[in-house]
């Protein structure tokens, strides 16, 4: 029976190919729309995850809390601090630096630009690999000697110096009231996406690793500390364990220094964005309502037109439930063909999407299951007057209508 009644709907929908189509248009708008946002939303926290694993997702800043009235000189880190942390937390702990950094003028000949300058450890690339294409990476000595030297980007040395290449290259720059002359070591490649590089925002200025240890305050006191720690740790309670031993060393109450993880704001970032995609996608589904009027307006349409034909089939002997169940067909497969189509509209978005900004798509299949299942649900919902109204149609009455 069900196959039957598939066969009639089927039937009657390429019978009126156009009027069959304008009907779908508003359930394929609206699951194309939630389907387009919803995966847009996950693609968008899948780039975030991404952006976080690349900057760490073991990784914390830890010092004494800024928003206290009773700051001290004790309150400031040194390297001893530092020092200390690493041996009571070695085995725990892959990379452990200062959490330094500057933005100065770096001039070479009359070429001036804006650079942000980060200070890092010789080890640096054990937690945060980069591709080098000329020179080297610093050494021990580089950071124990406190050696005027950067690593930059290929970018930020075109800015600079108009080449890639520009290893050996020396540029003058002021750092903490300093103003010395600085080689470049080395040149890496940064690979950023299309997107990434959007989400980052257009800068103009360059950017350099030098050693962490020339970015330090007078007296070597700097404000805080960043730690990566190792990728089989328990980040919780190794975290919680840090925090109340820089907390005694510090002479402080735990609530009293400030500790971020990048675990932390990625989950934080990660709520944001899947909140917004739900709510954006629960006002597109809004659209379906309005497609769902469309079905039963035309539903009513078809059963006003095919009254004979429900006059002929009761006088067969159909019953009222065949009938009722031949008009829900039809317009739950309306609907489904509907979705199918949105479905498929929404993913090629995506797709497409994805392919100009350089990123991995992500289309949830339970996503697409639901959608589809809605839209035959609302075809189902929307078309239970008027195929009740055909049910109860008289035969005799039926069988004189012109």
């Amino acid at each position: 029976m069900l196959i039957e009644n598939m066969k009639m709907a089927f039937s009657a929908i390429r019978i009126n190919k156009m009027r069959s189509f304008l009907t779908m248009l508003g359930i394929i708008i609206g699951i194309g729309s939630v389907i387009s946002i919803v995966s847009i939303g996950d693609t968008m926290r899948a780039v975030f995850a991404d952006l976080y694993k690349d900057v760490g997702l073991t990784q914390a800043y830890i010092s004494v809390a800024y928003w206290l009235d009773d700051v001290r000189q004790s309150d400031y880190f040194n390297l001893d601090d530092m020092a200390r942390i690493n041996e009571n937390f070695g085995d725990e702990i892959s990379y452990i630096n200062t959490d330094g950094g500057a933005s100065s003028d770096a001039v070479y000949g009359r070429t001036k630009v804006k650079f942000n300058y980060s200070g890092i450890d010789y080890n640096y690339q054990d937690v945060q690999p980069v591709n080098m294409v000329y020179g080297r990476y610093f050494n021990e000595s580089d950071i124990k000697g406190r050696r005027r030297c950067v690593v930059m980007d290929t970018d930020s040395a075109r800015q600079l110096f108009g080449m890639e290449n520009a290893v050996g290259k020396s540029f003058r720059t002021t750092i903490y009231g300093s103003t010395e002359d600085y080689t470049v070591i080395g040149i890496y490649r940064k690979k950023v996406s299309p997107l990434q590089a959007m989400l980052m925002g257009g800068s103009t200025g360059g950017s350099a690793f030098v050693p962490y240890t020339i970015l330090v305050w007078p007296n070597d006191y700097f404000y805080s500390i960043r730690v990566f720690a190792r990728e089989d740790v328990d980040l919780d309670d190794f975290f919680g364990r840090l925090k109340a031993y820089v907390a005694r060393m510090k002479g402080r109450n735990p609530e009293d220094i400030y500790m971020e993880t990048a675990q932390s704001e990625m989950a934080m970032v990660d709520k944001t964005m899947g909140g917004l995609s739900a709510a954006v996608g629960g006002i597109a589904a809004i659209s379906l309502l309005v497609g769902g009027i469309g079905i039963m307006n035309i539903m009513l349409v078809s059963v006003t037109e095919r009254t004979r034909e429900i006059g002929i089939r009761k006088s067969l002997g159909a019953r009222t439930r065949d009938i009722k169940i031949q008009f829900l067909t039809e317009s739950a497969i309306l609907s489904a063909c509907g979705g199918v189509i949105g479905v498929l509209l929404g993913v090629s978005l995506v797709t497409a999407g994805s392919l100009i900004f350089n990123v991995r798509a992500v289309v949830r299949p339970s996503v697409v299951v639901l959608a589809v299942g809605f839209s035959a649900m609302v075809g189902v919902f929307f078309g239970l007057y008027p195929a009740s109204k055909a049910a109860q149609k008289d035969p005799i009455e039926a069988l004189r209508y012109e």
